[in-house]
């Protein structure tokens, strides 16, 4: 038996045998791959794994060859590969019924819905992250959350933090930490921060890899090109571990989101939080704000830069995120 790699945008041939294997153990294809290894006896696909990113994806072993240690050979294989470009922590979806085996190698469980389990190895791993959230932990009852992506930050996004802060003694506002945004994860972090600092009893603080991530949910980042099956399975282990680990560290009791006449993706993941949350967490689902009669976005005013119209950005975002697209602008 060897290893050898998959390449999936140059060989169609290997791309159908893995896609074709994957399907036959009850797994979707993935198109969000960087790296994929296939161990073969002969010819014949008997094992396969992916890497996104740090993320170990489509990980599958043919049954007839199960005691064969070619789980171990997998992952060791691809955990090379990680190390090798950077990465000491790296993340896994399995099933539930393969969990077990993923433990044994090292992983540690997250979180797990009946459907899916989200598990990590290596460092600094989710126990340091609730540690980094403790530290700006305010001795408040009535919490709130929101979490945004603030790609940039609209005046549409201080009109929800406004509500929250209206209605809670703190509110603990996340701005995601993925990159891959038009605006990168700490310009967007500080023009919250910015935006918001009039308001003092919000508390402005990192996703890292937990909270709508490639990691958690990798297809918010799809937008339309998700597929709808796998988005709500995603969103709601990603609303489980919001919900199981997250708000009780901060005693949050109730999380804010607009409504979301825009994205499916997003409108997926506000339907996934009401079913999880139930009545373990309030989900207050805003009107979104309008100018003009349409709703202030953030991709509206990304689509507006590519036209140049900075008068009409203007009335959209406050005066910091303003100022940092002027700035963008001259560059």
């Amino acid at each position: 038996m060897n290893i050898r790699r998959i390449w999936l945008d140059r060989d169609q041939g290997g791309k159908k045998q893995w896609a074709d294997f994957l399907t036959a153990a009850d797994l979707i294809p993935d198109d969000q791959l960087d790296y994929t290894i296939g161990i073969y006896d002969q010819d014949k696909l008997v094992g396969t794994g992916s890497i996104f990113r740090n993320i170990l994806k489509c990980v599958a072993i043919d049954l007839s060859y199960q005691n064969e240690n070619l789980l171990s050979k997998i992952v060791q294989t691809l955990r090379e590969r990680l190390q090798e470009i950077g990465y000491q922590h790296y993340f896994l979806y399995t099933k539930p019924e393969t969990s077990k085996l993923f433990r044994s190698l090292g992983f540690t469980e997250i979180a797990a819905t009946t459907e899916l389990v989200f598990m990590e190895q290596g460092f600094p791993d989710f126990e340091d992250y609730l540690a980094v959230l403790k530290k700006y932990q305010r001795m408040t009852k009535q919490n709130a959350a929101i979490v945004m992506n603030a790609n940039p930050f609209t005046k549409g996004h201080l009109y929800l933090v406004t509500e929250a802060a209206k209605c809670a003694e703190t509110v603990y506002l996340f701005v995601l930490s993925e990159e891959g945004s038009l605006f990168d994860a700490k310009t967007r972090f500080e023009l919250v921060k910015e935006g918001i600092s009039h308001l003092s009893n919000v508390v402005v603080l990192p996703t890292r890899e937990y909270i709508v991530s490639s990691a958690t949910f990798p297809s918010y980042f799809l937008k339309n090109q998700a597929k709808v099956n796998v988005a709500k399975v995603q969103a709601e282990l990603d609303a489980l571990l919001f919900k199981e680990r997250i708000a009780p560290t901060l005693n949050i009791m109730t999380r804010f989101v607009g409504e979301e006449p825009l994205s499916p993706v997003t409108n997926i993941y506000n339907q996934a939080m009401k079913t999880v949350f139930s009545s373990s967490l309030n989900l207050i689902i805003l009107p979104r704000k309008k100018a003009n009669d349409e709703v202030i976005s953030a991709s509206r005013v990304r689509s507006l830069m590519k036209k140049q119209a900075y008068e009409e950005i203007k009335l959209l975002v406050p005066d910091s995120t303003f100022k940092e697209i002027m700035n963008q602008k001259k560059e």
